[in-house]
């Protein structure tokens, strides 16, 4: 079987914010989306960071001890968030996810946000192999799984 990488299942278009949102309404952005944090491009699609439900733990404590001196998104993305290539495979993935706190990993092409994948999307690409396994097999089905990859390490963006 050929390898799974983030390109078979990644999400695509992604939900971005500018780095000069106003960090205020990019909070309220997260909350009426649904989602926990949002890869920050620039005009270019240029990626530069996260803007995460964490970060917004921030703003909340700069608001509450300093009157919000600063209110751009750029001020409290996470410059630093792990990202990974769209050739990334899905058991690498999934060990990114299990090894780090991220929830979200943006997929990056010559330093342009090409998608997202989430913890979510690596459990539903997972549920998708195993729901090709032949019902009479699923006492088998994680042995199968086992077999459908080879046992190496594809490098992280």
């Amino acid at each position: 079987m050929t390898q799974i990488t983030a390109r078979d299942f990644m999400v695509t278009p992604v939900i971005t914010v500018s780095p000069a949102a106003d960090v205020i309404d990019a909070v309220r952005m997260l909350i009426v989306r649904h989602i926990s944090g949002a890869p920050v491009v620039d005009a270019d699609g240029n990626y530069l960071g996260v803007f995460s439900e964490k970060c917004s733990m921030h703003v909340l404590l700069d608001a509450a001890y300093e009157q919000l001196p600063v209110r751009d998104v750029r001020s409290f993305m996470d410059a630093e968030a792990q990202t990974i290539s769209p050739e990334t495979q899905l058991l690498s993935v999934a060990q990114v996810f299990l090894l780090t706190p991220y929830r979200r990993l943006p997929v990056l092409e010559a330093g342009k946000l090409v998608g997202l994948v989430t913890r979510r999307d690596v459990m539903k690409c997972w549920m998708r192999l195993i729901d090709q396994v032949p019902s009479d097999s699923r006492e088998t089905t994680l042995m199968y799984f086992s077999a459908m990859f080879e046992r190496h390490e594809a490098p992280l963006a």
